[in-house]
Order: structure tokens, then sequence, then C-alpha cells
């Protein structure tokens, strides 16, 4: 089975308000970027974007590794959404989830590889982490117009 290690990150410039998602894919000795936003969103939906966005281009099931400074995306897919499934896509609190549309679309992308999903902290010199953070920044800025 292939392995695919991919770094993501997500921005917004307020919250709400334009964001970004990035993500940089590694395989072998082969790299890819991508990027991408929208004017009206939030951070959290960006940090789920960027992995969406990632696994949707591989074309394959792969073993993959996600890195992502974002507990809220790390928790979210490998504890919280097996809660929320059984619960028709409440909170504990009983509340709808957030984000529920793309929870979905990442639960449905996640399906096919075998993923280890590893938090790392943002701003913290991380060079897979970095790149992918100037990723989601471009993606604002394409948002915006200006990228």
């Amino acid at each position: 089975m292939n392995k695919v290690v991919i770094y993501t990150d997500g921005a917004c410039k307020g919250n709400p308000g334009p964001g970004g998602w990035g993500a940089w894919l590694q395989y072998g000795d082969k790299q890819k970027e991508l990027c991408g936003g929208e004017l009206d969103t939030t951070n959290n939906r960006m940090e789920l974007m960027g992995v969406i966005k990632a696994l949707g281009i591989l074309s394959r099931p792969c073993e993959v590794v996600i890195w992502t400074d974002s507990q809220y995306v790390k928790n979210g897919i490998s504890t919280w959404i097996h809660g929320w499934k059984k619960n028709g896509w409440k909170t504990a609190a009983k509340q709808p989830v957030k984000n529920a549309d793309l929870w979905r679309e990442l639960d449905v992308a996640q399906a096919q590889h075998q993923i280890e999903w590893c938090w790392v902290k943002g701003h913290a010199g991380h060079e897979g982490n970095e790149r992918a953070d100037q990723l989601a920044n471009k993606g604002v800025e394409i948002a915006q117009g200006r990228g």
C-alpha cells in the first residue's frame, strides 16, 4: 500500500470571515501543494477542508499520516464522530453538530484509507505545518481575489 504524508492547515481573517485551507502532500520523492478558500467561512471549516481536499486527490487506498495543528479535526474524526453518528449528528448536549456537512464528507473521504492522525503544535517551526500554514494563507488571498 502506498504511504502518503499530509500536512494540513486552515486560516481565517476574522472568524467568520475570509478563509483558506492548505495541504502539502508527500509520496516518496514526490510532493504536491493544494490550497483554496472561501469568502465567508470559519477557521474550523477551513481546517476540515484542508484534510478533505487532500484525501480527495488520492486515486487509490493509501496508508496515510495526517499532520494537523487542529485538535478539533484530530479529536473530531478519531473520537467524537462515533458518538455523533450514533446520536443522529447531535452532540452530547443534544445540539446539532457544527459543520456536520464537512464531518460527513471527511468520514467518507477517510474510509478507504488507513490513517494515522497526528497533532503538531501550530506556529512552532515544524516544517510541514509551516508550509501548510503558508498554503492556507495563500488560499485566503485566492478567496479574496488577490492570489
